[in-house]
């Protein structure tokens, strides 16, 4: 098992009510699996909604297996008016 600090903006943190969270994961999980229990979470809330992954302040472009004490971080499109 691996812990991992899960950052939370924008619509991410309406849609779980949280601004972080810290889980545990099986070893191997990936940013891709990640992200699907995130929106799962989001109950549909994020359905619709793009976003970009962060590992240890970095984008991910592609996927990544995490490590034990990975923060990573849920982007949605920055909104502004």
């Amino acid at each position: 098992m691996i812990k991992i600090n899960i950052k939370c903006f924008s619509q991410v943190k309406y849609a779980l009510g949280k601004d972080q969270l810290k889980i545990e994961l099986e070893d191997g999980t990936s940013t891709s699996e990640l992200e699907k229990m995130i929106r799962e979470k989001g109950n549909g809330k994020l359905d619709d909604i793009p976003l970009r992954v962060a590992v240890n302040q970095k984008y991910a472009p592609n996927e990544v297996e995490l490590q034990d004490g990975d923060e990573v971080a849920f982007i949605p499109p920055v909104q502004g008016g």
